[in-house]
């Protein structure tokens, strides 16, 4: 754990202390997604503004849209630096078009921006990165991306060598045959002369040269069909497949997906070049119009180049089709892909090829379980809402064809006759669904039938639902590519603990801001797992991360773990994001770590026997030199919605020698003072006399007021009437009526 200093520090100068192979992650993201000089020029105020909050609120966004048009105003007005003034001027103007009529989507944009610098932040502070992220992240990825921009450039300058080609083509055949006509148009009489007979010799010269320029042509033609088929086959649909994986982590709260406008113009610069060459070869058919002979080779090899360039445009086409934004839920855009029975959700697709030939209205139709296996699942849904809507340009800097549909819902079928529909092995949540789009495209002659599917999505009908349904997607989306293997959970794979933990990490990261550190997973993984010398390679089956107990404990792992951050979420935020929350920690750690601190050492850790329940332990000394460890009954939400847990731990009284209340916590664990680290997190100032006690602690061992001797808590004797009003009267109402009613334990 760092110095309450580094904790404090803004998470933009974090980000700018990271490592360079961390800063290349940032700039990646910014890239395809905010302009990096806002983020930079505006930071305090970014991290000021509510921008989860604003994802689901329109008056909100539309506010904050608002303020950053004025922030950056201010920021031009006060800009001295010319080149500045004019990259601010810019800036603001493209915010303006790309974000005007959505300004619910850049909300999204930098609530996700946010999220993202967090994880790189959190992954900076990890001893190695995961098994996922480094598969995205590595060398071998960027040069293969390298690689492929490199070949599809020398692609559009071969395209653009083949149209000097058939120009020089068109200019020495129609120079042929000017002066072929020429001489044909001579007296018979004059053909015979010595100047016709050399005429003759230069235009058998000239069909020579213009006989070899055509099978030259052709060839660069069919060379070039050939370099972009193995451009599509290899590298294109791997970059495809690559995206849709990396879309996948970052449904489960890894990596911020990027790369699709990068996507978008590998494929529309492939088309472009398709598109052209079929142009070319529609020249060449122009040209054997005006001049042809025996063996001319465009008659013979134009049809079979022209049929290959034509199936390459058609699977170029209904590859591009893409599912940019999977299903979400608005209110739970951290828990894509679980859907609620009646409340509105939203997806949006993609057509990756952008010309101006398919600049018009293309029908998008959404189909619900159309490729569902029967007998698969025991309830039955359908849309309700507008399934089908038409592609639009986009109104931002890519002008790519797009749709989004924003106001569906799931309705359950009422099934006839009674029946509960088809029995299966799996649970409610264990069921998976999903969507199916379909267009059709007519284009020059050309009819392409587009058709992409979701992500397997889960179906709830109640909230108390969602926890199982986002586990289920968890797991599916951590250990499977398939997006058509809805009987996934049939027999469910396990996960290694080094998968596992990886993904644990990104709930933190991207749910409520700050991920796992090392620290934190290997207690996690000796929790689970027992004493082991590696874990990465030990396995966690489905069954012991959602569906069977923890022993001793009537709830799962992954229950527990939600728990957890749902009480994060909702009451720790600002403390855990700060990094004062160790949270797992078993309670021998626990001893060990603070049986040598000063006495009132304490440090926080989330309860095992509760349901999202945080604790505090702190370590005194009795007189006799023995180290005492005292805890609290753990906080849960219900007690945590009155007053914020900094305060309670502020204000947190014991009754000690001569019952007077002290408060115990003098330190967070390893040596913070109390108040320099949670003293910005106060947000009110103490009553007068301290009059709140959260819970009245008795701890294993005491001191009387008498003779100071230390007793057990079954020792306790009755007082007089008098003695009990003297203590009574060192009390606020307030902590007298808390203390008579809060049972208290050391956990």
């Amino acid at each position: 754990m760092g110095s309450g200093c580094e904790l404090s520090m803004s998470q933009w100068k974090q980000v700018q202390q990271l490592e360079m192979k961390f800063l290349e992650q940032v700039d990646h993201f910014y890239d395809d997604n905010f302009p990096m000089e806002v983020r930079q020029f505006l930071a305090e105020w970014i991290e000021a503004q509510e921008w989860d909050v604003a994802c689901n609120h329109e008056a909100m966004s539309t506010i904050l849209f608002q303020n950053l048009l004025a922030q950056l105003e201010d920021q031009y007005v006060q800009e001295k630096n010319f080149l500045q003034r004019h990259n601010l001027k810019r800036i603001k103007q493209q915010l303006q078009v790309k974000y005007k009529t959505n300004p619910l989507h850049m909300a999204t944009v930098i609530s996700s921006c946010l999220r993202e610098e967090r994880r790189i932040i959190a992954a900076a502070s990890m001893v190695e990165q995961g098994p996922l992220e480094k598969s995205m992240q590595n060398s071998v990825v960027f040069e293969r991306q390298r690689n492929l921009e490199n070949r599809v450039v020398v692609v559009r300058r071969s395209v653009q060598m083949v149209e000097q080609g058939v120009k020089f083509l068109e200019n020495m055949q129609d120079e042929f045959d000017f002066r072929f006509k020429t001489l044909q148009s001579k007296d018979p009489a004059e053909r015979n002369n010595e100047q016709a007979r050399l005429e003759v010799v230069r235009l058998q010269d000239m069909l020579n040269l213009l006989d070899f320029k055509r099978k030259e042509t052709l060839g660069k033609i069919a060379e070039l069909i050939k370099e972009i088929d193995a451009v599509m086959s290899t590298q294109l649909t791997e970059e495809l497949r690559d995206w849709k994986r990396r879309q996948q982590i970052a449904c489960i709260g890894g990596p911020l997906l990027t790369g699709l406008d990068q996507l978008q113009n590998w494929f529309t610069m492939i088309a472009q070049s398709l598109f052209y060459i079929r142009r070319h070869l529609d020249k060449l058919e122009e040209l054997v119009m005006k001049v042809t002979y025996d063996g001319d080779p465009i008659p013979l090899q134009k049809p079979e180049l022209e049929e290959r360039v034509k199936c390459l445009i058609y699977h170029l086409i209904k590859s591009s089709f893409v599912v940019e934004r999977q299903p979400c839920m608005p209110t739970h855009l951290q828990r894509q892909l679980v859907i609620k029975t009646g409340v509105f959700f939203t997806m949006k697709l993609r057509l990756l090829v952008k010309l101006p030939e398919i600049n018009y209205q293309l029908n998008v139709k959404t189909i619900f379980d159309k490729d569902l296996p029967a007998g698969r699942v025991s309830r039955q849904f359908f849309i309700q809402g507008t399934s089908i809507k038409a592609m639009d340009l986009e109104d931002s800097s890519n002008g790519c064809l797009s749709v989004e549909f924003r106001h569906l819902q799931l309705k359950e079928r009422k099934l006839c006759n009674g029946s509960k529909g088809n029995e299966v092995p799996v649970t409610v949540t264990e069921e998976l669904h999903s969507f199916s789009f379909e267009a059709q495209l007519c284009l020059q002659g050309l009819t392409v039938d587009l058709e992409t599917c979701s992500l397997p999505i889960v179906v709830i009908s109640n909230v108390s639902q969602l926890p199982g349904g986002w586990a289920s997607v968890i797991w599916y989306n951590l250990l499977t590519d398939d997006p058509k293997n809805l009987s996934f959970f049939s027999s469910p794979p396990a996960a290694s603990w080094s998968q596992l933990s990886e993904v644990l990490s990104w709930q933190f990261s991207s749910f409520v801001g700050r991920g796992l550190n090392a620290e934190q997973l290997a207690m996690l993984a000796e929790k689970l797992l027992g004493q082991q010398a590696a874990f990465s390679d030990c396995q966690f089956s489905w069954a012991k991360f959602f569906k069977e107990n923890i022993p001793g404990k009537p709830f799962s792992f992954w229950l527990w773990l939600d728990s957890i951050l749902e009480l994060i979420k909702k009451h720790l935020l600002p403390l855990w994001i700060d990094g004062y929350i160790m949270g797992f920690v078993s309670k021998e750690m626990e001893r060990a770590l603070l049986k040598d601190k000063e006495p009132g050492t304490f440090l926080l850790r989330f309860s095992e026997s509760h349901l999202g329940g945080i604790t505090f332990t702190w370590v005194d000394h009795s007189e006799n030199g023995e180290v005492k460890f005292h805890s609290v009954e753990p906080y849960t939400k219900s007690r945590l919605a009155a007053l914020p847990f900094a305060n309670i731990l502020r204000d947190y009284k014991v009754i000690v020698d001569g019952n007077v209340p002290e408060n115990p916590l003098k330190l967070l664990y390893p040596g913070i003072a109390k108040d320099e680290a949670f003293g910005k997190h106060y947000n009110s100032q103490p009553c007068k006399d301290s009059q709140y006690i959260s819970s009245v602690f008795i701890p294993v061992s005491q001191f009387t007021n008498v003779s100071a001797a230390p007793f057990s808590s079954l020792d306790l004797l009755p007082m007089s009437p008098g003695e009990f009003d003297v203590l009574k009267k060192q009390l606020s109402p307030v902590e007298f009526e808390t203390a008579m009613n809060s049972p208290c334990y050391a956990e």
